[in-house]
């Protein structure tokens, strides 16, 4: 991970649906229809399990950027143990908390396989006391769920001797001088990629590592082809140099609404993505707002957990995600079958609409007592009412001159008596479709 995106700053324009964000020989008429499971779904779990959870450090960073030695950092093989690990308890977990996907490390950048490769003797099932395979008994119990099933790979991998990398000056050589070592390298990587295919049939793939080299060292649409000859529904992540489906900004949150047709917000619980020693803790109610907002804005949001070197997930992120599921039981409606919201400056908060366009959902944050305005909202509304307990509400319409095509502010008194303890949710069925207001006032 620790990937920084830069966002297109885009207004209104972004309110209607994009022309993706530069895929490479990619037929939009399928992406369009395959993806659709995934810009429905709004919420996955991702998880990051790997030897780094033994002493609770930076997953591969850690000796990347010298805080440890990578010999130290690979003493963590002999601390892996998985023997508390229940495969059915983290997908009943990720299925309570209201996710329709989950993505798992299969390998990340230090090279450490979470299942038994072929391609070496690097993984859990080889190299560690845990000599199991962590990613077909989960998928398992996902797919018993109907939870989608994702795998992150890792592009790069700092432990194999082919790789271009800079553990020693052995290891390091530049691709256009060596190509025949760097063939062998992308050997390795691939077919360590049919493997995962073969044995578990990712329904997404979820690269990591890409920014090191371009697509035409990476083979990036070879791999594409690879993944889609095994299975042409999976979907990509945007990390492959322009081969994917989906962009996926990383804990950074847009200001505007992203120009992606497809995107996911990937965050973590506290600071990391692994099990650390990481006591800033996102509380359930800042986990809630930031999902909404991601769902506000057409987005996804994939949370991470990282468990412990035994299998065990802290307490911590176990109520983040049960806050967060009994939240989207009771206010699921405005979420999963809905599209984003409002253009900024309608309403001051997130909103989402009804895939007919006739419900309008608003999201109040924190604390509610008091009037909330709608601006330029040309329909009429039939009824407003609180998700989850039904209290029907009233709204004023201000401002409304009866020459004039400029339509009035609405005004919604909300009482606290009716507030969630997170985010509340008002429910504005409308006339008909929804029109809006997009003039400067006047008469125009």
């Amino acid at each position: 991970m620790k990937r920084i995106h830069v966002f297109a700053l885009l207004s209104l324009l972004a309110f209607l649906p994009g022309a993706g964000f530069g895929q490479k020989n990619i037929d939009p008429k399928g992406i369009s229809s395959k993806m659709q499971w995934f810009g429905d779904a709004k919420l996955g779990i991702f998880i990051h399990a790997g030897i780094y959870a033994v002493d609770g450090i930076d997953e591969s960073w850690s000796f990347h950027n010298k805080k440890i030695s990578y010999a130290d950092y690979m003493k963590q093989l002999k601390g892996f143990t998985l023997k508390n690990y229940n495969p059915a308890l983290w997908a009943d977990l990720i299925q309570e908390s209201g996710a329709r996907y989950a993505v798992i490390t299969t390998k990340h950048h230090d090279g450490v396989a979470m299942y038994d490769t072929k391609m070496n003797n690097l993984s859990i099932v080889k190299s560690t006391p845990a000599k199991k395979d962590m990613i077909k008994p989960f998928f398992e119990e996902l797919r018993k769920r109907n939870i989608k099933c994702g795998a992150y790979y890792s592009l790069i991998d700092w432990s194999d001797n082919n790789y271009p990398g800079f553990l020693n000056d052995s290891l390091r050589y530049s691709v256009s001088n060596d190509y025949d070592r760097w063939g062998r390298f992308r050997s390795f990587f691939q077919g360590q990629i049919k493997e995962i295919s073969t044995m578990f049939n990712p329904d997404l793939w979820w690269f990591d590592g890409d920014w090191e080299h371009s697509a035409e060292e990476w083979e990036s649409q070879k791999v594409r082809n690879i993944i889609l000859s095994h299975n042409p529904n999976s979907i990509i992540n945007g990390r492959l140099q322009g081969y994917g489906d989906y962009e996926t900004p990383e804990q950074n949150f847009p200001v505007s609404r992203p120009a992606y047709n497809w995107w996911e917000l990937c965050m973590t619980t506290n600071d990391n993505w692994g099990f650390h020693h990481d006591n800033n803790w996102k509380t359930p109610y800042e986990v809630i707002t930031i999902f909404v907002d991601a769902v506000s804005n057409g987005g996804n949001l994939l949370l991470d957990m990282g468990p412990k070197e035994d299998g065990t997930i802290p307490e911590e992120q176990i109520n983040v995600l049960k806050e967060l599921g009994a939240w989207n039981k009771k206010h699921g409606e405005a979420i999963f079958n809905t599209v984003g919201g409002l253009p900024q400056g309608h309403f001051y908060g997130p909103s989402t609409i009804s895939k007919d366009s006739a419900t309008l959902y608003l999201f109040l944050h924190g604390k509610v007592n008091g009037p909330v305005m709608i601006k330029g909202l040309k329909n009429k509304i039939e009824e407003i009412t609180v998700v989850g307990n039904g209290t029907k509400l009233q709204s004023k319409v201000v401002g409304k001159i009866s020459w004039s095509p400029v339509p009035g502010l609405v005004y919604i008194d909300v009482p606290q008596s009716v507030a969630d303890k997170y985010v509340t949710v008002l429910k504005v069925k409308l006339d008909k479709p929804i029109s809006l207001y997009k003039g400067q006032g006047g008469l125009n």
